[in-house]
């Protein structure tokens, strides 16, 4: 038996690599290149201590719920409390969604996310819009009732509710008529405004785009100096880095541009005189998990260390809450195929073991169908027990940061870290994210990356399976048909919805509607107090947004540069 005596065995650091060097280059070759992730930097074959130093474990790592916060936010993180189940959920009326809602909630969901119908983020009521389009894609809310009924039976003080509700943030002030309508506190309604971030939409989300982007701004600062008197618990901005992943940013980019609109938004609320140690504990982000799987976890442990050196220099922020960065994840959707799409839940899988391990605060895991449609029943339900089994069968939450240390993962991070901060710094020499956006320099280069990534896929340099690779003829069934809403149901509602509109206070409405034009034109008023009264009175959403975009100027985003 041979002992480190022997010279095979030599325990000296710099023989043992270059003894593994040869040995690697002889069978791997020389020429080799490494491999490329999709932020752009090159993973080589091993990563030992010579790629990150322990010695800087206090000043890099640290400890979880401690600056620079590399491990977690939170002292306990997920030992202490799981992440929140937060299934984005949306179909056809508001009784359907309520039925869909129940069921995810007694399958262990706890959180609600609720995701309107395309017209409604467009900015339009139902009857302003095709018949057979409303429903497909979300559900169809255009009044505070309407959200009563998909609210029906839930205890709003009780649960938190992330509404997918973009600039005038007309299903807030729906939500906040509904708890007055049912006598709870307005200071009891927790949850968070999904679609707050108006330039990741001016950028990569159009649809979503409302307001022109003057608007847009005074619109959003107004709702987060509204929120901070009236609604403390809820979350009025949600900056989201997944809209520019999905157009088709890197991890990196996508990071580095919500990180920017982040020092964008909190610059605007200093501006206006708000309290950093108030404001930013409600700031929360939201990103897009690819299955680049060590790549989205650095780019997480990476943020965290950012937002907590912004929030304390920039910002002089010194309540410890104001350092964290809190964010909900969903797995991409631009990675799940039509092709052979039951191998979708193999990706949301790795994907939410990706946002696990890189500390979210909450997750919302795709169906294996919603390449296909909005999710079926069936695999809304798998999607949900994905999490039940990483949480419950897996034992994912026992550890916390368990793969903190790694020698790869360090120094990834650290390599993100610098990414993602060169990327700030030209968005900073443009002016600031809000101008960066405006010029079009955020569209030019999400645009490239965008192109260089399908570029991989079509060569070759990309593998999809199933779509470049390994490739099948589908069995019969395999691609379902798509679930829409019962065209009976959604004309009942389309007609009780124009009866309402009939019958209520044309007054009481004209006024609501003449108060929030003349609010739009006066920029010492509070904004979103005026949508607040509107949707009390008995506006609806799309009269609310058509007032607005007459006054503030409608959304025209930048699609070409």
């Amino acid at each position: 038996m041979k002992s480190y005596s022997d010279p095979d065995f030599s325990p000296d650091f710099d023989a043992q690599r270059r003894r593994w060097e040869e040995e690697y280059a002889g069978r791997i070759g020389a020429g080799e290149r490494d491999p490329i992730n999709r932020s752009g930097i090159a993973v080589k074959p091993l990563y030992t201590p010579a790629d990150w130093d322990g010695a800087a474990y206090a000043e890099r790592l640290g400890f979880p719920g401690q600056p620079p916060f590399a491990r977690g936010i939170y002292a306990t993180m997920h030992r202490g409390q799981a992440w929140a189940q937060r299934q984005l959920i949306g179909l056809g009326t508001p009784e359907d969604y309520n039925a869909r809602l129940r069921g995810l909630l007694a399958q262990g969901t706890s959180a609600i996310s609720l995701l309107p119908c395309n017209s409604v983020f467009r900015g339009y009521d139902m009857d302003q819009v095709h018949e057979e389009l409303l429903g497909t894609c979300g559900v169809v809310v255009n009044t505070w009732q309407h959200l009563d009924r998909c609210l029906e039976g839930v205890d709003l003080a009780g649960i938190s509710t992330a509404l997918n509700d973009p600039s005038p943030f007309t299903l807030l002030a729906f939500l906040l008529a509904v708890a007055k309508r049912r006598r709870v506190p307005w200071e009891a309604i927790a949850g968070t405004a999904n679609q707050s971030d108006y330039l990741s939409h001016f950028v990569a989300n159009h649809m979503f785009y409302r307001l022109a982007l003057p608007g847009a701004r005074r619109m959003l600062i107004d709702t987060i100096e509204y929120t901070q008197r009236q609604v403390p618990k809820w979350n009025p901005l949600s900056v989201v880095g997944q809209h520019m992943q999905q157009a088709g940013a890197t991890p990196a980019e996508a990071m580095a541009f919500a990180l920017a609109s982040a020092v964008q938004y909190a610059e605007d609320c200093i501006a206006r005189g708000m309290d950093p140690d108030a404001f930013l504990p409600r700031f929360t982000f939201f990103f897009d998990v690819s299955i680049s799987f060590f790549e989205e976890i650095a780019k997480f442990r990476a943020a965290r260390r950012i937002w907590a050196r912004i929030a304390r220099e920039r910002f002089g922020a010194t309540d410890p809450r104001a350092w964290r960065f809190k964010f909900h994840a969903q797995t991409s959707g631009a990675d799940l195929t039509r092709e052979q799409p039951l191998n979708n839940i193999v990706r949301v899988a790795v994907q939410s073991m990706a946002g696990i391990f890189g500390g979210l605060q909450s997750l919302h895991t795709d169906s294996y169908d919603e390449a296909l449609s909005c999710p079926t029943a069936e695999a809304a339900r798998i999607a949900v027990n994905t999490q039940n089994i990483l949480r419950e069968e897996a034992h994912l939450t026992e550890v916390i940061d368990p793969l903190g240390g790694a020698y790869y993962l360090e120094s990834l991070t650290d390599q993100m870290q610098g990414r993602i901060e060169a990327i700030m710094a030209e968005v900073e020499a443009a002016g600031g994210m809000y101008r960066a956006a405006e010029q079009g320099i955020v569209q030019k280069r999400i645009g490239l990356s965008a192109r260089a990534f399908q570029a991989r896929v079509e060569r070759g340099g990309q593998t999809v399976v199933g779509v470049n690779a390994y490739r099948a003829e589908e069995e019969a069934g395999a691609r379902r048909a798509l679930e829409r809403p019962d065209p009976a149901r959604m004309r009942g509602h389309l007609e009780a919805f124009c009866r309402w509109k009939r019958s209520r206070s044309r007054d009481a409405v004209e006024r609501a509607l003449d108060e929030l034009a003349r609010a739009a034109n006066d920029p010492k008023r509070n904004l979103f107090d005026q949508v607040a009264a509107a949707a009390q009175a008995d506006c609806t959403h799309g009269e609310i947004c058509s007032t607005l975009r007459r006054e503030l100027g409608f959304g025209e985003p930048l699609a070409e540069v």
